[in-house]
């Protein structure tokens, strides 16, 4: 009769607690960030068609266009994530989406 022993991860591989706990709390940060993007964008269509002139009717375009993009890239992400690392993944996007904040907010 042969016996089955239960194989553990090696010892060098497990990722302490303080980088567990800071990985979760970067990715519950960009989630956040993702959540709040769309929220803004829903409740800044009334300014953002007095900026362009256009009235309630013609500003359905801005979040239909927003959400299209969103859609094109939720699986492209998919595919980055295998080409890149997800960490650099994250950190790019992240990084983008700080810099594109900061000119939004200067322009």
């Amino acid at each position: 009769m042969s016996t089955v022993q239960a194989l553990s991860a090696p010892q060098g591989l497990s990722m302490p607690t303080a980088k567990k706990i800071f990985a979760f709390a970067s990715m519950c940060v960009g989630m956040f960030i993702a959540l709040i993007d769309i929220q803004i964008v829903s409740a800044s269509l009334r300014d953002i068609g007095g900026g362009l002139s256009a009235g309630d009717d013609e500003t359905v375009w801005v979040q239909t266009s927003y959400l299209i993009a969103e859609i094109i890239i939720i699986p492209l992400s998919g595919w980055l994530a295998r080409v890149m690392s997800t960490r650099w993944l994250f950190a790019a996007s992240a990084a983008g989406f700080t810099l594109m904040s900061l000119l939004c907010g200067w322009a």
